[in-house]
């Protein structure tokens, strides 16, 4: 059976391309899920990418994702340094969970420093731009070949 994984993208990456490309490129978020798409595939897994701008809908895919995926890719966005309901959410899941963030956060404002997000993650890519998603992919594959979870 195919494994899958749950991209999830949180507020304002629907404005990629758009939205400060200095900080976040040129690429669009239709781009960043095509890359997912061949990079999944040429893993062996199968993708689901999502994009919502509201914390609810993400902790509910969250949720869902607990016995439906066999990883979590997150870029929570903003909420990343604002929501304990989405690391709440993630503390319950015993699958795979990584943390994307296109920009280096620690080079930004100093309230960007800190995610609560990455208090479950099992890894964070940040600063490699969109590729970073790539690179968790190639990542998140290892750890769901080797079994590992939480």
């Amino acid at each position: 059976m195919e494994k899958v994984i749950h991209v999830m993208n949180g507020p304002n990456l629907n404005m990629l391309g758009q939205r400060q490309p200095e900080v976040y490129g040129r690429q669009t978020l239709a781009d960043v899920e095509r890359l997912c798409g061949e990079r999944a595939q040429a893993l062996g897994l199968g993708l689901r990418f999502m994009q919502s701008n509201y914390e609810g809908e993400l902790v509910t895919w969250i949720q869902q994702a607990r016995t439906a995926a066999a990883g979590i890719i997150i870029n929570p966005g903003a909420y990343s340094h604002t929501s304990v309901a989405i690391l709440d959410a993630l503390n319950t899941c015993e699958i795979p969970v990584l943390e994307v963030h296109i920009s280096n956060i620690h080079k930004r404002e100093s309230f960007r420093h800190h995610s609560y997000v990455s208090l479950r993650a099992d890894a964070v890519i940040a600063g490699c731009g969109t590729n970073g998603y790539a690179l968790a992919l190639e990542h998140m594959a290892t750890l769901v070949a080797a079994g590992q979870g939480k």
